[in-house]
């Protein structure tokens, strides 16, 4: 033991809401909090110790024209570690981004392979573009290709009406959702809009993402079937400026993205209320930064929810539900520390005073 180098975190390490202690140690990469004996070389942080930040819905490796290059890509996840995100749900790229699980200095990433979405019901170069009768095989295919999650794209502008709709039918998505569960892959999938929710909580989905179409006569069908949502504020915040640009070309598809916005605080603080699980995502990527988690827990407290249990969106809740663990003995030690108690203000997430990644203090 006397031969290696040992970080000692000191201050209040938050290993779960109600689980609060006074130090770790790390060993190895590895959290313990058992003092080592003999240990010279320590290097002692001290603040308040969260787990590393879930970004839930973020896309390393996407920019508004589609996949970028490796190096873009690197500084896409240099950012979000930089913030805090240190475990990444990558909802949805076209890039091959597995060079990135061979580096300890950058966030763990959980994919969902390539979006799958109607022909012509996307942006351009993202997703597969398919009809319903390939479904099926779409998803098999992205489905051994992620880790665990296939991301479908639920609904979209429908250029014939000039607003939101499904893009798929029930029996599509019920064979689609039922060949990715028989594959161990949960499913989620983008829907703005009301029209989609229905047929895809009652076909078995695991996840919506923006959920902005989510209505009171829903609620209790998410809840019951404990469908997940990741309301992504930070890009929900875009929608007027969205709807301002195709005011001309799509006015009834503005109109609608005003009402969703208009709306979206009462609709996340709603669905919360009914016990439906609420995470932190960000939608980076695209046409959004990346790095904006600790905006987005903000966001979920500005819309009602209590700060310990936005956190938990972003900590203890959101490594469960994707099945990775926290700061438990023994686990790798990704973690964040920070000069204040984020429980009491969760703005001090904007402010990492250090970043640990696999055990080495990277920021």
């Amino acid at each position: 033991m006397s031969d290696r180098a040992v970080l000692h975190v000191k201050g209040r390490v938050l290993v779960g809401p109600d689980d609060v202690r006074d130090e770790l140690w790390v060993i190895d990469g590895r959290i313990s909090y058992e003092r080592p004996v003999g240990a010279r070389d320590v290097r002692t942080v001290q603040g308040w110790a969260l787990p590393g930040l879930v970004d839930a819905h973020c896309h390393v490796g996407l920019d508004t024209h589609g996949p970028v290059p490796a190096d873009v890509a690197e500084k896409q996840a240099l950012t979000d570690r930089d913030a805090g995100a240190l475990l990444i749900r990558d909802a949805g790229s076209p890039s091959d981004t597995r060079w990135i699980d061979d580096r300890d200095d950058l966030p763990k990433i959980i994919r969902a392979g390539r979006h799958i979405a109607r022909t012509r019901r996307y942006i351009r170069n993202y997703a597969w573009e398919i009809e319903p009768d390939d479904l099926v095989t779409y998803v098999a295919q992205e489905a051994r290709r992620g880790d665990g999650w296939v991301k479908l794209v639920g609904d979209w502008i429908d250029r014939g009406t000039g607003d939101l709709s499904a893009c798929w039918p029930r029996g599509a998505v019920e064979a689609a959702i039922a060949e990715a569960h028989r594959l161990g892959a949960r499913v989620t999938a983008h829907c703005f809009a009301k029209d989609s929710l229905r047929d895809l909580v009652e076909s078995g989905i695991d996840c919506i993402e923006h959920a902005t179409g989510l209505t009171e006569d829903l609620i209790p069908l998410f809840a019951e079937r404990g469908v997940a949502i990741v309301p992504t504020l930070v890009n929900i915040a875009t929608f007027p400026s969205l709807a301002a640009g195709a005011e001309s070309k799509y006015p009834r598809w503005s109109a609608h993205m005003r009402r969703l916005h208009e709306r979206r605080y009462d609709t996340v603080r709603s669905a919360y209320d009914a016990g439906i699980p609420v995470y932190v995502g960000t939608d980076a990527g695209g046409s959004l930064a990346h790095g904006l988690v600790a905006g987005e827990v903000a966001e979920l407290v500005n819309a009602g929810i209590p700060p310990v249990e936005a956190l938990s969106a972003t900590t203890w809740g959101a490594r469960a539900w994707l099945g990775r663990p926290g700061l438990e003995e023994g686990a790798a030690a990704d973690l964040v520390v920070y000069d204040g108690d984020p429980r009491a203000d969760v703005r001090v997430l904007a402010a990492p005073r250090r970043v640990v990644l696999n055990g080495k203090v990277v920021g």
